[in-house]
């Protein structure tokens, strides 16, 4: 385990009997209740000094509501420090309304999250009015998690050509297909996502891209070596994804599998991914 407390840069909350996600349908790992009490009882031997909240894809009429629980649950445990929500990023200008409320909501809320990852038309980033709403999100000083996988990272890299101004988190790494061991061509495309300064990576979601039950942390060692070089750094990130996580690993082996895999890291690096690089990007409190 890393011997200095954590940020915890990928963090789900959610009780299926509150907002309705048809998602967790008949996912018996997921489809339960999942709020700080059990967050707090899966990391008790881990110390994580603070938390960003990712919406989880409510039923959109949920999604503002959700936003507003999420504020409630910062309230209960301080150590949420970021929130990001949904938005309509697709209505374009007329996303102005939605992101002036979440701005007002609470200053907790650093970014959105629109995830493209299920839209059938990997074409569906690229419409002209889903770019302008991306494009704006800095007026109002939000960032954009990028939720997809493999498949849409073409039309991601031209995405985020046209929003210079944004700053960009890749959510999971891009969701290779580690199952398969596939590497490309999401080895080039990541490569190519990392020369926009713009842009950052968490190392996140990986052990759900594998075998869930025959997964190995040798498994991961391609995926995870190739984003630490191409993003170098000062732009990847620790993310748990709990409690997604759940279906391929308890969160302490996460853990404890990407501590091994990064411990050639310098003290300096590793700082950086497990705590630094959160706290500056979604612009967090200071470090205790």
């Amino acid at each position: 385990m890393p011997d200095f407390p954590i940020i915890d840069a990928h963090l789900h909350l959610w009780d299926p009997a509150h907002f309705r996600m048809s998602w967790l349908d008949n996912n018996p790992v997921l489809e339960q209740r999942y709020e700080l009490a059990e967050y707090c009882e899966h990391t008790k031997n881990i110390a994580v000094e603070a938390m960003v909240y990712l919406q989880t894809e409510v039923e959109t009429p949920y999604a503002f509501l959700e936003a507003r629980w999420a504020v409630e649950q910062a309230r209960s445990d301080p150590r949420i420090q970021g929130i990001v929500p949904w938005a309509p990023l697709e209505y374009g200008e007329r996303a102005r309304a939605f992101l002036a409320a979440l701005k007002e909501l609470d200053p907790r809320i650093k970014g959105v999250r629109r995830i493209i990852q299920f839209e059938p038309d990997l074409a569906f980033c690229l419409q002209p009015d889903f770019i302008r709403g991306v494009q704006i999100l800095p007026e109002y000083g939000f960032s954009f998690d990028i939720c997809i996988d493999y498949r849409h990272m073409a039309n991601t890299i031209t995405l985020v050509r046209q929003c210079p101004h944004t700053a960009f988190i890749l959510d999971h790494s891009g969701k290779p297909n580690i199952k398969e061991h596939m590497l490309d061509p999401w080895r080039e495309q990541v490569q190519e996502l990392a020369s926009f300064p713009n842009v950052m990576c968490k190392v996140s979601g990986l052990v759900t891209e594998a075998d869930h039950a025959h997964w190995t942390p040798a498994d991961l060692v391609p995926y995870v070596s190739h984003v630490l070089t191409v993003f170098g750094e000062d732009r990847v990130v620790f993310g748990g994804d709990w409690p997604v996580v759940l279906q391929a690993s308890s969160y302490a082996r996460w853990v404890e599998t990407l501590d091994a895999l990064t411990a050639h890291l310098s003290p300096q690096a590793k700082y950086k991914l497990w705590a630094g690089n959160a706290r500056r990007f979604y612009r967090l409190s200071p470090g205790q």
